[in-house]
This record gives structure tokens, sequence and C-alpha cells, in this order.
């Protein structure tokens, strides 16, 4: 039951944040209140997994587990920038608090958080994509060979399209605020944007899941080298 309400929580997320980034699509006042729905999730998320936090001091640090911990602590500094600059930016779920100072520094930590975050989003999201598939599949036998190299091209070829997609919507220009003006193209179609960050939130997906991999693997040999050793 626990797992099942973590992916719900997941899934709502991560669709709460391909809607927040569409900000042209749905105006400030359904921004506002999403924004708010993704931090009631974002708090919902950390207590579903809380027993990670009491084990961050315990036990071995492996390649993988430090790259995790990067990853997932950079993806909390970003969403609480993000949420902090949403309360001071409202003008509507949180007009009734006092803010008069400080809106230009939560521009920019707007514009960081939200760029900074999607990409992050995607790469936690990679971390446990294993877990991911394992919940769609149930029960069915494992994958032969030639079904994980389809699968492992399929990955591919999204995650050439979502590094396409980077260099054309600029990230790079968000990511390091070389412009605190965000370029937003009101007349996009609507499909053709959520497909763009889909498969960029694919690209991370993919970078972290077979990078994940590889260094679980590099942690294995050291293991089994250390053991024949002795």
């Amino acid at each position: 039951m626990k797992g099942k309400l973590k992916m719900a929580v997941d899934v709502l997320m991560t669709a709460a944040l391909l809607f927040l980034m569409g900000y042209q699509f749905w105006g400030e006042k359904a921004h506002e209140w999403m924004g708010a729905g993704i931090f009631v999730l974002f708090a919902a998320h950390h207590i579903l997994n809380f027993v990670w936090y009491k084990n961050l001091f315990r036990g071995k640090y492996t390649a993988f587990r430090i790259f995790q911990v990067i990853i997932n602590m950079l993806t909390l500094i970003s969403m609480a920038a993000l949420i902090y600059s949403g309360v001071v930016l409202s003008r509507y779920v949180f007009a009734f608090l006092p803010v008069e100072s400080g809106l230009a520094l939560a521009r920019r930590l707007h514009i960081l958080g939200s760029y900074w975050g999607f990409l992050l989003m995607g790469l936690h999201l990679g971390l446990h994509w294993n877990m991911v598939l394992g919940r769609l599949k149930g029960k069915r036998k494992p994958d032969s060979r030639s079904r994980k190299t389809v699968l492992f091209l399929a990955g591919l070829m999204v995650a050439l399209y979502g590094g396409w997609v980077f260099v054309k919507r600029n990230f790079a220009t968000y990511l390091f605020l070389r412009s605190e003006f965000v370029f937003l193209d009101y007349e996009e179609p609507k499909l053709l944007f959520y497909l763009e960050y889909l498969a960029l939130m694919g690209t991370c997906i993919f970078i972290s899941h077979y990078l994940g991999k590889m260094l679980r693997l590099a942690s294995s040999a050291v293991s089994t080298r250390f053991f024949l050793r002795k």
C-alpha cells in the first residue's frame, strides 16, 4: 500500500512539474495553485521517504550512493528555492503574506529553481527507473536480451531528441542565468511543447539510469577485487 502511495505521489509530482513548465498556456493563477499543490506533494514525498534520511549516515558509501546523495540534495535545494521564490512572488495563493522586498532575488531564484529543478527531477527519476519499470511489469517474466537492446535503443533515441530540445530551448541560458527574461511562445502548440519537455526529461532519466548502472558495476568490481585479495 505504501509503495503504491509513493508511486502515486511521484507520478503526480512529475505531472505537476510538467504543467508548471508550461506557464504560458495556463496563466499565473493556475500556475500558482499548481505550485502550491506541488509543495504539498513534495512534503508528502519526503515524509514517505523519511527512512532514506534516517539512513543517510549509516552504511558504506559506494560511488553510486554518493551520486544518488548529490542528485537528491541538489533536487532538494532547487525545490526549496522554487518554494521560497514562489511564495515571495505570489499574487494569488500567498498574497495575504506581508512580503514587500526581495522580489528581484526571488525572480532569479525562480528561474534557477525551475530549470535546474526540472533537469534534477529527471535525474532523480532515473536513479529509481528500475523500480518504476518493475512496478509497471508486475510479475511478468524478465526481459530478454533482444528486448533490452530494443528498449535501450528507444531510450537512446528519446535521449538524443531531448538533447536537441535542450539546445533548441536555450536551457543553458536559464541554468546559468545569462538572461533574467524567459522567452515564452504563447502561440506554440501545447502538444509539441509537452512532447519536447517529456523528451528532455527522458534524456535526464536515460543519463542517470545508465550512469547509475555503470557506477554500481564499478563498485561491485572494486568489492570483488578487494574480496579476492583478502
